[in-house]
C-alpha cells in the first residue's frame, strides 16, 4: 500500500521515532543545544544588567534624561552661561506628564579648602526636594543629614574628599568660584552631611549647598547654570525634546545621549559583543546539528530507498528529516529557556565580583551585578536558533531525499 503524500502526521510520527533510534546520541546533543541556549540567554541578561546599571549610575549623577543650558555651556561650564529661571511656557512643557521629575541647579567649579588641604571640585547648587527621583544625592547621605531646603547654610561632600582634606562633620571648609562680576566669591559652610556613592570618583567631585545660598554666594539673584529632566522614558525623548525646544527656543536641549556619548558607545559595543558570542555558540551548535542529521541520514540510506520505493514522495523525506531537527531545536529552545530562567531568577540577589574584580568601579562597572532580563534579547537568541538551524538542516535534509531508491536500497 502506497504512503499517503498528504499524511503529515506520518512524517511527524516518523521524525519522532527516528531521534529516539539512538536515545544516548540525541540526548547529547539536546544537552549541548540547550546548553548554548542557556549560555546566550543568560550571558546577556548579565551583560545588559551590567549595562543598565552603568546607565542608571550615569544618568543619577546628575546627568538626568535632558539637560537645557545656556548656548556655549557645555563646552564650557563657567558661570558667565547662565540662564533665567524658568518662565510660564517652559514650566507648562516641564509640567508635561511624561515628565517625571525636573530641578534647576548651579553648577560651576569651584575650590574647596579645609584648615589642612584643598581641592578642585564641582560646586552644585541643589534644590533639595527638587533632585529626589531626579539624582543620587537624597539617598547618598550615610552621615549627618541631607540639605533642607534651598537656602541651607550647611554643605554636604563625598566621604573620599573629607578624607583628603582631612575633614569631617561638624568641621568648617571654605568654598570658592568666580562670581558674575568675575571676582571670587567665597564664603564658609560647616559640612552638615557625608554621601557615598558609586563611581567613587563621584565622592570626590563635587560638594552640594543650597541653590538660593549658591545663587547668593556667587551674585546670581535668580539665574541658574541648568535645568536637569528626567521622563519617564528614557529611549524615547524625542516628544519632550520637542516641547521644550519650541517653549526654549534660544537654549541648548539635549538628551543623554549626546551628553553622554561615550555612555552610547558602551551600549553599542556591548550588542555587538553579544551578537559575536550568539555567533560563535550559534556556529558550534550548528556543527552539531548538520553532523548529527547526516550521520542520521548515513546509517537510514536504505530505509529511504525502501521508502520512497514504496511511494513516499521525496519532499517527505526531506520533511522527515527537518521535523527531527525541528524536534530537536524545539526542546533545546524549552530546557535552554527553562534553565536560563532558573538561572537568573536564583541571581536576582545580584552576582557579586568584588572579591576578584576590585577596582571594577573605576571603569564604572558596579562590584554587584544584577542580570537584567530582556524579553528582546531573549527572543533574539531563539529566533537565531531556530531560523539559522532550519537552515543549517537543509543540506542533510536534501542529501536524504536525493537518493535513487534501487541504488539506496541495494547499497551495503
Amino acid at each position: 500500500m502506497p504512503f499517503d503524500a498528504g499524511s503529515p502526521p506520518l512524517v511527524v510520527t516518523l521524525a519522532w521515532r527516528n531521534l529516539w533510534r539512538h536515545a544516548r546520541r540525541t540526548l547529547m546533543i539536546l544537552f549541548a543545544f540547550a546548553l548554548g541556549v542557556w549560555s546566550m540567554v543568560v550571558i546577556a541578561a548579565i551583560s545588559r544588567g551590567s549595562m543598565e546599571q552603568q546607565l542608571d549610575k550615569a544618568i543619577l549623577t546628575l546627568t538626568g534624561h535632558i539637560q537645557l543650558h545656556a548656548p556655549g555651556y557645555r563646552d564650557d561650564p563657567a558661570i558667565e552661561y547662565r540662564l533665567a529661571p524658568p518662565d510660564a511656557l517652559l514650566r507648562a512643557a516641564l509640567a508635561g506628564r511624561e515628565v517625571s521629575a525636573w530641578a534647576s541647579r548651579v553648577r560651576v567649579p569651584a575650590v574647596i579648602a579645609s584648615e589642612r588641604e584643598s581641592a578642585g571640585v564641582t560646586l552644585v547648587g541643589i534644590d533639595p526636594a527638587g533632585e529626589r527621583g531626579l539624582s543620587f544625592i537624597p539617598a547618598a547621605v550615610t552621615a549627618g543629614r541631607y540639605l533642607e531646603s534651598p537656602d541651607d547654610q550647611g554643605l554636604v561632600l563625598g566621604r573620599k574628599l573629607a578624607e583628603r582634606l582631612e575633614t569631617g562633620l561638624g568641621r568648617r571648609v571654605v568654598l570658592m568660584s568666580q562670581d558674575v562680576n568675575n571676582q571670587l566669591g567665597d564664603r564658609g559652610f560647616r559640612v552638615v552631611g557625608l554621601f557615598d556613592t558609586q563611581p567613587r570618583q563621584a565622592e570626590e567631585a563635587y560638594v552640594f549647598i543650597g541653590r538660593a545660598t549658591a545663587q547668593q554666594m556667587l551674585k546670581l539673584n535668580d539665574a541658574v547654570t541648568e535645568i536637569a529632566v528626567m521622563i519617564r522614558d528614557r529611549d524615547r525623548p524625542e516628544a519632550t525634546l520637542d516641547r521644550l525646544r519650541a517653549a526654549a527656543p534660544g537654549l541648548d536641549i539635549e538628551p543623554w545621549t549626546v551628553i553622554e556619548p561615550l555612555l552610547v558607545l558602551t551600549q553599542k559595543i556591548t550588542d555587538v559583543i553579544l551578537i559575536i558570542w550568539y555567533a560563535i555558540v550559534f556556529a558550534a551548535m550548528s556543527f552539531g546539528l548538520i553532523n548529527t542529521l547526516l550521520m542520521a541520514v548515513f546509517e537510514r540510506t536504505r530505509e529511504f530507498g525502501l521508502f520512497q520505493a514504496l511511494g513516499m514522495p521525496p519532499r517527505h523525506i526531506l520533511g522527515q528529516v527537518l521535523v527531527e531537527s525541528l524536534i530537536l531545536l524545539l526542546l533545546a529552545l524549552l530546557l535552554g529557556n527553562l534553565a536560563a530562567w532558573a538561572t537568573i531568577a536564583s541571581l536576582k540577589g545580584g552576582i557579586d565580583l568584588s572579591a576578584v574584580a576590585e577596582g571594577m568601579e573605576l571603569v564604572g562597572i558596579a562590584p554587584v551585578i544584577y542580570p537584567a532580563w530582556a524579553p528582546a534579547d531573549m527572543l533574539a537568541a531563539n529566533a537565531l536558533v531556530f531560523v539559522l538551524g532550519i537552515a543549517a538542516s537543509l543540506y542533510p535534509a536534501w542529501r536524504a531525499a536525493r537518493h535513487v531508491p534501487v541504488e539506496a536500497i541495494t547499497r551495503v
